[in-house]
């Protein structure tokens, strides 16, 4: 049974959940409402996008997932209904579709909006219209490509890979851009280092689970995204690193010494 989800920057006691939902209720009778996320920092589509990327496919086939996150479309912006992988997505052409789905997608309509420029109103129809069963193409016009923004990726120079820090959990766990594909392209069979904000923070071990080393100790691990993360067992390495999205790690074969006056 497809559902509707939710990912916007709004607190949990801002108005415009409720405006929203009672708009969503109102017009789908039936439907399932979830919350996939809240409270994201205002604009930031990158934190939305990498949120929604990797949550959408959890959900039963034929979900519409309403963004609202930077949505009042600036100059040359359309509000869209974007259908990718058996799922169909609203909101804003500011670049989180192409974030999302990092691929073309299936059919791509810009909205019909009856004369309003209320964005709310605007998604909660198109929702409701895919939600009876109509096609995108019933709820406005096709248009042949979306926005393109360009993600932030792990780079390869000879023996080194700079990456950074795209996302810091719940825990405090430092997520990068750092892929295990790329990792052991360059490392497969290699001594190497992991370095976290300086030379001071390393690791030189991939581990399994947290468990792998004391309490107290940084780690390294391939999560469930196979996106390398860093983490101390038992407590919230963002804290008491200083790390935040953006910090920069490196890896770096073991047998080069970096300058002493050096952060990397």
């Amino acid at each position: 049974m497809p559902v509707i989800t939710l990912t916007t920057e709004w607190k949990p006691d801002d108005i415009y959940n409720g405006i929203i939902k009672g708009k969503l209720y109102s017009l789908c009778p039936g439907a399932t409402i979830i919350d996939n996320a809240f409270n994201i920092r205002p604009f930031n589509i990158s934190h939305a996008s990498f949120i929604i990327r990797n949550t959408f496919l959890n959900y039963p086939r034929g979900s519409v997932h309403i963004i609202c996150v930077h949505t009042e479309a600036q100059k040359g912006e359309d509000y869209l209904i974007v259908k990718a992988r058996d799922h169909f997505f609203i909101g804003t052409d500011n670049g989180i579709f192409n974030l999302i789905l990092n691929s073309d997608p299936d059919e791509i309509i810009r909205i019909d909006a009856a004369g309003t420029t209320d964005e709310l109103e605007i998604f909660a129809k198109a929702a409701s219209g895919l939600f009876a069963g109509k096609a995108p193409a019933q709820l406005g016009k096709p248009l042949k490509s979306i926005r393109e923004r360009v993600p932030l990726r792990a780079t390869i120079d000879k023996e080194v890979i700079i990456g950074s820090i795209i996302f810091i959990d719940s825990y405090g766990n430092a997520i990068s851009n750092i892929t295990r594909e790329i990792f052991y392209r360059v490392f497969e069979n290699r001594e190497f280092r992991i370095s976290v904000q300086s030379n001071k923070n390393y690791t030189e071990h991939i581990s399994n689970s947290f468990n792998d080393v004391p309490v107290g100790d940084l780690l390294t691990r391939f999560n469930s995204l196979d996106l390398l993360e860093i983490s101390i067992n038992g407590a919230d390495v963002s804290e008491l690193l200083g790390l935040e999205v953006g910090s920069v790690v490196r890896v770096d074969t073991t047998n080069k010494t970096a300058p002493s006056n050096r952060l990397f």
